[in-house]
């Protein structure tokens, strides 16, 4: 499926057009606090015009037949071009995530090209929401399919691999 960089987006937001659309796959999700699982994904990236794109996610807990057991993570944000990294490649970038669990976080990163690479800079989390310290995203666009994994530190975990997941363009 041919990918085109609609006509209407905002210059500012370029660097991130390869995200743009609506994603679907799967992926694996691991931690020592709890027992490894997979799960099914939908992701949409869109744009409405101003230099920012809107996020979001919603994955179901599957079994080892792919079938769909139970709703899982739902997350949505914003991800906004930041002006220039100070290694001065690629361009910088912040994510605002909002999660149902009780999260609100603020990522910095940098796109070059299609990868993206993020990393928190602040975690707010209501008062029955888990112990969450820090994380670390990594997407990149791999033979037209969406690619990413995740790491965190957690429950007093140190940073380590969490999620990683494989989506195709719907």
């Amino acid at each position: 499926m041919a990918f085109e960089i609609p006509d209407d987006l905002h210059p500012d937001a370029r660097p991130l057009a390869w995200l743009l659309g609506t994603w679907h796959g799967s992926g694996r999700g691991e931690y020592p606090t709890i027992e490894a699982f997979s799960y099914e994904q939908d992701v949409a990236i869109a744009h409405d015009g101003r230099p920012f794109l809107h996020y979001f996610s919603q994955t179901w807990i599957t079994g080892d037949d792919g079938e769909r057991l139970r709703p899982g993570a739902l997350e949505t944000g914003f991800l906004r071009p930041a002006g220039d990294p100070p290694e001065g490649e690629g361009t910088a970038v912040e994510l605002v995530l909002a999660h149902a669990t009780g999260y609100a976080e603020i990522w910095y990163g940098v796109v070059d090209g299609p990868r993206l690479t993020l990393a928190t800079d602040i975690i707010a989390r209501t008062e029955t929401a888990k112990e969450y310290t820090a994380g670390q995203r990594m997407y990149g666009l791999v033979e037209g399919h969406l690619m990413y994994a995740y790491d965190m530190a957690a429950e007093g975990q140190p940073m380590q691999s969490h999620l990683w997941g494989k989506l195709a363009r719907a």
